[in-house]
């Protein structure tokens, strides 16, 4: 019996149901583990049995494509984007790259369906913007994690900066002092601030571990104050002063902030007004005068 589909209904059906299939896998597979790396971590922790080790769910198929169609200055980009996140358990870069590869494939799967519908300009415009979007729809996702980790890092800086202040002054070194603060802190930054502590552990020097926090986060305030401590830590200048500097310069930008936040709402609700109360607010007062005009004339 021959199939009562369009063509190209049937490609989109397919399409759709292989994109639906990929992403299903995608979100019940777990993270890649590097074997190797897992392994020498675990040697000498009676873990060296390979039974015991975790099970390599990535997508290796669709993570060799994705990685072939993917352009590398584009993966060092989503790169920096997952470190500044604060690089998600569950959205490591490997399945972001088979997402973007997939989520297109999907929404333009449906927008090829839209168009075997209703075929015309417009569905083919619709069934582009389709593809585009799910083409980008993860990046944007993360863009919009990573700024929301940003401004919490910049809010909590200058708490951060006090804590470690008072702890300098009373006695603690600077890296005790960031310790501290990483171990009472339950934001972003204490977890960057753990990060950037076992950095330094590992052989990284000050100035790199330094860096990294600044590169990481991409937040304004941190890498001034990061600058100063670099800075500080070369001319042998007393690290309390630098963090009294820095940590009563972030309470005064931090209000600075808000009053502008303040200063903005006016404008803000200038538009509201305009197209919502105004109108209505016309039609109650001049409504009647009007109805007696037309009354008078008519």
């Amino acid at each position: 019996m021959p199939s009562s589909l369009p063509p190209a209904a049937l490609v989109a059906v397919v399409l759709v149901a292989l994109g639906v299939a990929a992403l299903t896998f995608l979100l019940l597979t777990r993270p890649r583990v590097n074997r190797p790396l897992l392994a020498n971590l675990q040697r000498g922790l009676g873990l060296d049995d390979p039974a015991a080790a975790p099970a390599d769910g990535r997508p290796g198929a669709l993570l060799g494509l994705a990685r072939r169609l993917t352009p590398a200055g584009r993966v060092r980009t989503l790169e920096r984007l997952v470190s500044r996140a604060g690089r998600p358990a569950g959205w490591p870069l490997e399945r972001l790259l088979v997402a973007k590869l997939v989520a297109p494939v999907v929404l333009g799967g449906l927008g090829l369906l839209y168009l075997s519908a209703r075929p015309g300009a417009t569905a083919v415009l619709i069934a582009l913007v389709l593809t585009v979007v799910g083409y980008f729809l993860p990046e944007l996702l993360l863009h919009s994690r990573a700024q929301e980790r940003s401004q919490q890092i910049a809010l909590e800086l200058a708490d951060t900066l006090d804590q470690m202040t008072i702890a300098v002054e009373a006695g603690l070194g600077f890296d005790a002092a960031m310790a501290k603060a990483g171990q009472n802190g339950k934001g972003p930054l204490a977890e960057e601030l753990v990060r950037t502590l076992q950095d330094i552990q590992v052989g990284q020097s000050r100035r790199q571990a330094y860096e990294g926090l600044a590169g990481r986060t991409d937040v304004v305030d941190l890498r001034r104050f990061v600058r100063a401590v670099v800075q500080a830590d070369r001319y042998g200048v007393a690290v309390g002063e630098v963090l009294r500097t820095q940590a009563a310069e972030m309470r005064m930008k931090r209000r600075q902030r808000a009053e502008e936040k303040a200063m903005q709402i006016p404008v803000k609700v200038i538009f509201p007004l305009m197209l919502c109360i105004l109108p209505v607010l016309f039609i109650v007062l001049l409504g009647p005068a009007v109805m007696d005009i037309v009354a008078a004339f008519s």
